[in-house]
């Protein structure tokens, strides 16, 4: 960037904006630029909101997800299956689970995966307090829905190991051949994780 093209103000915001994760300079000058355009009542809109998020969003207390109170909108929901559990790596997962209206169960957010390369193990996520939510007899199966990539992958079968003893259902997410999608374009390893995963019909 160009620091003599752009007042300070407009560096600084174009420098924030670049702190994001997969915005590069191009794409902060862009963001910048439409908050300049924004009118006054637009861009206030937008500062609030991000200050509220700020002080109000929390995690729940019993399944991590994001929440405006104690507990999130799902753990308050009594219409959900709670011998259900669905464990996943972050809030955005619980998102895109609900997105799909298929999933009735209450869920488990670890707040990250296994990664030893980066120095994330087990005491850095919220493991010890789903062993905990399994202790007492209400959960029957265990839904693991951690990405399939190296690390998600390591996450499933380390929390499988802790969860066998308790004599509960454990499940996995799922992984294979997209809805639609062609055989001949689908790369070795999901082949195989389609037919490792495949079902009676």
């Amino acid at each position: 960037m160009n620091k003599l093209s752009y007042a300070r103000s407009m560096q600084s915001l174009i420098k924030e904006f670049s702190k994001m994760p997969g915005i590069g300079t191009k794409t902060a000058e862009r963001l910048a630029f439409y908050v300049l355009k924004l009118p006054q009542q637009d861009a206030e809109h937008l500062s609030m909101s991000i200050l509220k998020v700020k002080s109000s969003i929390s995690f729940c207390k019993t399944c991590n997800n994001l929440s405006e109170g104690e507990l999130c909108l799902i753990c308050r929901d009594g219409g959900r299956d709670r011998s259900l559990l669905c464990v996943v790596e972050e809030p955005n997962d619980v998102s895109a689970i609900e997105k799909a209206g298929k999933f009735n169960g209450t869920y488990h957010v670890l707040l990250g995966r296994l990664s030893p390369l980066d120095g994330i193990g087990p005491e850095a996520l919220k493991i010890n307090e789903l062993i905990e939510r399994t202790r007492g007899g209400r959960i029957k199966e265990v839904l693991i829905a951690t990405n399939s990539d190296t690390e998600g992958e390591t996450t499933a079968l380390y929390i499988t190991k802790l969860l066998r003893p308790f004599r509960l259902k454990i499940t996995r997410l799922a992984h294979g051949i997209p809805v639609g999608g062609d055989l001949k374009y689908a790369d070795q390893a999901t082949l195989m994780k389609a037919i490792e995963g495949r079902l009676e019909i």
